[in-house]
């Protein structure tokens, strides 16, 4: 099946806002250890103000949920680009705790705002192809987290002081926010759900009966999948060192193994989901996840573990972009909203994850911990379900 111009074009949009948010995140993160000297503050500070960016890019998804919606995708996405791309430039300026703080918040509310904006677009766009195409968007996001490394690590290596950088960065994200929003498309654009089309006069039922209560499933299945994924972002280095005992340059493997079969599975995930389904791609994903990191945490020889993590890895990466794209299908009048909830919870999930093990590594051995993101994959398999619930069955006529 030919996809028309629109869609392609909305398509290629698209991976450019995923990839320019990526881009910008990743730019921060290099650049935090020069941040953190300029400001002089100490571990403990940064750490809290780590938690205020947190806050305010839940923030952020919160208030953009409802507003895309009312706006439209053409001014808000855009807009959350440009928000991000000026806020990215504060903190390579900031000169004390405040001064950063203030500019995290803004940072962190443009991040929450563009990260709920550009994947409600994605379910648009993906309702215009004959295929699932959302996995590859979360793809490109990783590929422009990737890109940031490279070129911060070039820019630190070559001097170039963080506030030229990080400008630099916030150009670039706001010329291209600008330059996209034309290929931009609205719901109205694409066809309906295939749930929705199908339902006939039952349909206007739907929306005030199904979103509330599958969508805190939704949600708690992306908060228990994003929660493992931030385990592995903080603790799988940190494992293959002190646990296993490597030099940090091995440890750093553990990590490299893990972000790579994530990336390479979303760009896999999206023909399999054609072929299986999104529930297929949860469970057996989710699973793979829990055997993956039992064997990552258990193994005593550093080839098994990180085969472990890249099981991990593979297992995690296509569940998440199935879990959005159910949430923005439920009601799309309401796409953004519904949206932003799943997003959120996720999002709680990934923040509070690093944080859990940390704090039960008080009282037992650090691949122990690990035990509690196995058992939440296991349970996401067990509750992959409601990516294809039993359709109601037909009411009878009165006779």
């Amino acid at each position: 099946m030919t996809v028309p111009p629109r869609p392609r074009a909305a398509r290629f949009a698209t991976f450019m806002f995923f990839g320019l948010n990526g881009f910008a995140m990743g730019m921060w993160v290099v650049h935090i250890p020069n941040i953190e000297r300029a400001t002089g503050i100490s571990h403990s500070t940064l750490g809290a103000l780590l938690l205020v960016l947190g806050g305010a890019a839940f923030a952020g998804m919160q208030v953009a949920g409802p507003l895309v919606d009312r706006l439209g995708h053409r001014r808000l996405v855009p807009a959350a680009g440009v928000l991000l791309g000026l806020a990215v430039c504060g903190p390579g300026f900031a000169n004390s705790w405040w001064a950063l703080g203030l500019s995290l918040i803004f940072f962190g509310f443009g991040n929450g705002a563009i990260d709920v904006g550009m994947n409600s677009h994605a379910v648009i766009v993906e309702r215009a192809y004959p295929r699932p195409i959302m996995a590859a968007f979360h793809a490109m996001w990783s590929i422009g987290g990737a890109i940031a490394a490279v070129i911060g690590a070039a820019t630190l290596g070559a001097g170039v002081p963080t506030g030229v950088t990080l400008t630099a960065t916030g150009l670039l994200c706001v010329l291209l926010s600008v330059l996209s929003a034309r290929f931009l498309m609205e719901p109205a654009e694409a066809p309906a759900p295939a749930s929705s089309a199908s339902s006939g006069a039952a349909e206007p039922d739907v929306p005030r009966r199904t979103p509330g209560r599958t969508v805190w499933l939704l949600g708690l299945l992306a908060l228990a999948l994003m929660l493992s994924e931030g385990v592995a972002n903080d603790w799988a280095a940190l494992h293959m060192e002190k646990v296993l005992g490597t030099s940090a340059s091995t440890a750093a493997l553990a990590y490299g193994a893990f972000a790579v079969a994530m990336t390479t599975g979303r760009f896999l995930t999206d023909r399999v989901a054609a072929w299986a389904g999104p529930a297929a791609i949860v469970r057996y994903g989710a699973a793979m996840a829990a055997v993956g990191l039992t064997t990552a945490a258990a193994a005593p020889w550093v080839p098994v573990s990180l085969v472990g993590w890249a099981l991990f890895g593979l297992g995690l990466s296509g569940g998440v972009p199935q879990l959005f794209t159910a949430a923005g299908n439920l009601d799309t009048r309401a796409s953004g909203a519904l949206m932003a909830r799943v997003v959120g919870l996720g999002y709680v999930g990934l923040l509070a994850g690093p944080a859990l093990i940390g704090g039960l590594t008080r009282w037992m051995p650090l691949n122990v911990t690990f035990g509690v993101p196995v058992v939440l994959c296991v349970l996401a398999a067990v509750f992959a379900g409601v990516l294809s619930p039993k359709p109601e069955p037909a009411k009878q006529p009165v006779s």
